[in-house]
């Protein structure tokens, strides 16, 4: 729980940054380089569209999932395993968006770790610990 809310949290910060100013260079700089730009109109809807995703429906299923894994509920760990795939699944979708034009700007071990890695490897763990979980109960 620990590592998804250290993992998530600049996450929705960042993406909170470009729901409120949605064309600030604060925004750009924090999710897609200092100094860089849009690559165009595109780009910039879909980290949009990815950010209102991810307040809609990634935040609230990581946080009722946490709540229902601290009471032990199956709920629970449904939820978590729900944000844990889509965790998943738009990180692999952002490896073939991002990559070619993040990678560069930040190097490896910043684009393997946070850019990227620990989305996946925290969504992976999610949904194993959960599926353990759920057929132990």
């Amino acid at each position: 729980m620990v590592f998804g809310l250290v993992t998530c949290l600049p996450l929705f910060l960042a993406q909170l940054i470009l729901l409120v100013d949605r064309k600030g260079q604060k925004a750009k700089d924090v999710l897609i380089g200092k100094g860089q730009e849009w690559r165009n109109e595109t780009h910039f809807r879909s980290a949009l569209g990815m950010a209102w995703a991810d307040w809609l429906l990634l935040l609230p299923l990581l946080i009722v999932g946490s709540v229902g894994v601290l009471l032990g509920a199956v709920w629970g760990y449904v939820a978590w395993a729900g944000a844990g795939a889509v965790s998943i699944y738009i990180n692999v979708v952002l490896w073939f968006l991002e990559r070619e034009y993040v990678y560069p700007s930040i190097g490896p071990l910043q684009y393997f770790t946070y850019y990227w890695g620990f989305f996946v490897y925290w969504g992976s763990l999610a949904v194993i610990y959960s599926f353990l979980r759920l057929a132990a109960i």
